[in-house]
Protein backbone atom coordinates (compact mmCIF):
# COMPACT_ATOMS: atom_id res chain seq x y z
CA UNK A 1 0.00 0.00 0.00
CA UNK A 2 1.32 3.12 -0.84
CA UNK A 3 0.32 6.82 -0.02
CA UNK A 4 -0.52 10.20 -2.08
CA UNK A 5 1.22 12.68 0.02
CA UNK A 6 1.18 16.77 -0.01
CA UNK A 7 3.78 18.94 1.21
CA UNK A 8 2.58 22.36 2.19
CA UNK A 9 5.38 24.91 2.04
CA UNK A 10 8.01 22.50 0.11
CA UNK A 11 10.56 25.08 -0.32
CA UNK A 12 10.94 26.07 3.28
CA UNK A 13 12.57 24.54 5.94
CA UNK A 14 9.94 22.78 7.53
CA UNK A 15 8.69 21.03 4.47
CA UNK A 16 12.27 20.11 2.86
CA UNK A 17 12.98 18.29 5.95
CA UNK A 18 9.33 16.65 6.06
CA UNK A 19 10.90 15.48 2.30
CA UNK A 20 13.84 14.24 3.44
CA UNK A 21 12.28 12.01 6.86
CA UNK A 22 9.49 10.61 4.05
CA UNK A 23 12.28 9.25 2.45
CA UNK A 24 15.18 8.35 5.02
CA UNK A 25 12.34 6.04 6.32
CA UNK A 26 11.12 4.49 3.39
CA UNK A 27 7.39 5.99 3.89
CA UNK A 28 5.92 3.90 1.26
CA UNK A 29 4.76 7.17 -1.34
CA UNK A 30 3.42 6.35 -5.00
CA UNK A 31 2.99 10.58 -6.03
CA UNK A 32 4.23 13.51 -4.00
CA UNK A 33 2.78 17.26 -4.65
CA UNK A 34 4.94 19.83 -3.75
CA UNK A 35 3.53 23.14 -2.53
CA UNK A 36 4.73 26.26 -2.47
CA UNK A 37 3.90 30.05 -2.54
CA UNK A 38 4.37 31.79 -5.97
CA UNK A 39 7.62 33.57 -4.98
CA UNK A 40 9.01 29.73 -4.81
CA UNK A 41 8.64 29.32 -8.21
CA UNK A 42 10.94 27.42 -9.81
CA UNK A 43 12.76 26.46 -6.92
CA UNK A 44 13.88 23.11 -7.06
CA UNK A 45 12.88 20.04 -4.03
Amino acid sequence: MSFKVAIVGATGNVGREMLNILEERGFPVSEVVALASRRSQGTEV
